[in-house]
């Protein structure tokens, strides 16, 4: 692998290893602040809904600075929240200092994704962006199987203090290996970057992108939150480091991601999109069952063909905008987010009406939408 794809999966694995990093601690963050499941499911609506109120103004920030700069920075300040959420002494103050994370993470992946549609070949965006993705399902496994461990060894502070060094050492490697963008076109100022903005409201084909994204992170942090309660509750019983190895299932996403753009040359991508949901509804309806290898398998499919979906929409998104792609882009992160967050709060009053049944009958009703959506919109996108 070159530096700039190395640098480019450093900056995925960066931003994934702290922002789904409570995951794994939910129950046990719980008991200790004495909460509810939907209670403390809060710290990750907190940085979803941050992320999403930030993004665009982050890509039109982009579009004018230039992404490495902007990239680089972002990462050396994240470091700073994910520190001050290992003193948090209360539910509220883990609330706020998430919050303040979520803001600084867009200026990563946002402005990584246009940064490699303007850096390689138009035919090898989507096998670039299977880097990225591989990165962040590496970052994703890390940052819910390091602190499962270290909180059932030396407490959850330790745990994210533990992240946050790793995520330092991210934004290192990143200063020193990424290199200036030279194809990028700076826009002429924020309201030239504000107009592209609002066309890229009126192109069907992102509009339908965005809802996609919308729904490919709502059942992501549907099923790999409310599983976690599911799994430490009777007859499993799963302890801290349990539920942070469950997460292992994430690294099907470092083998997947990379061969999409094989995947979509032989199939287009409106077949490859229905298929991978197909097969992800499969992966929740077998997490119905009550043995532990189904629920695995399931979770094995769900991680795969999320991972899928993310990155067939974040390439497709692109290819379709010809100029102001960080505004595109960041459009996209912020319909990727509130649906992150709508998939945090949703199924915790499904949670709490019906259990894990009722959340998983949430999943795939969403996944329904977006195979709906898929086959309407992208009837003529085949490549």
């Amino acid at each position: 692998m070159d530096s700039r794809k190395l640098a480019i999966a450093a900056a995925g694995f960066s931003t994934f290893v702290t922002l789904y990093s409570p995951q794994a601690l939910l129950p046990a963050l719980a008991r200790e602040f004495g909460v509810g499941a939907a209670q403390i499911s809060a710290i990750m609506t907190a940085s979803t809904f941050a992320i999403a109120l930030t993004a665009p103004f982050t890509g039109a920030v982009a579009d004018v600075l230039g992404r490495k700069r902007v990239i680089a920075a972002a990462m050396l300040a994240v470091v700073l929240p994910m520190a001050g959420a290992a003193l948090a002494q209360d539910a509220q103050a883990l609330v706020a200092w998430r919050f303040l994370q979520g803001l600084l993470l867009p200026p990563i992946f946002a402005v990584t994704v246009a940064y490699i549609g303007d850096e390689w070949p138009p035919a090898e965006v989507a096998g670039v962006a299977g880097v990225y993705i591989a990165g962040s399902s590496v970052g994703g496994f890390a940052g819910r199987l390091v602190p499962g461990v270290l909180d059932d060894l030396v407490g959850w502070r330790a745990a994210f203090l533990a992240l946050a060094a790793l995520s330092f050492l991210g934004a290192i490697l990143v200063a020193l290996l990424l290199p200036r963008e030279k194809s990028f076109v700076r826009s002429d100022g924020l309201a030239a970057s504000a107009r592209q903005m609002l066309r890229h409201l009126k192109d069907p084909q992102l509009l339908a992108t965005y809802a996609i994204g919308f729904g490919t992170l709502f059942n992501f942090i549907a099923v790999f939150t409310y599983v976690s309660f599911h799994l430490a509750a009777p007859p499993y019983r799963f302890s801290s480091t349990l539920l942070g190895a469950i997460f292992a299932t994430y690294l099907v996403g470092t083998v997947i991601s990379p061969m999409t753009g094989w995947m979509m040359s032989g199939l287009g991508r409106r077949r490859l999109i229905l298929v991978v949901i197909a097969l992800w509804i499969a992966g929740a309806m077998l997490m119905l069952a009550a043995p532990l290898g189904a629920i695995i398998v399931g979770l094995v499919l769900c991680a795969a063909c999320g991972m899928l979906c993310q990155t067939i929409s974040t390439g497709y998104v692109t290819t379709i905008a010809k100029e102001g792609r960080s505004s595109a882009v960041g459009l996209y992160v912020t319909s990727f987010y509130v649906g992150g967050s709508m998939g945090a709060f949703l199924p915790g009053l499904a949670w709490n009406s019906g259990g894990w049944p009722a959340c998983v009958a949430m999943v795939v009703a969403m996944l329904a939408a977006m195979a709906l959506i898929a086959a309407l919109a992208y009837r003529n996108a085949t490549a």
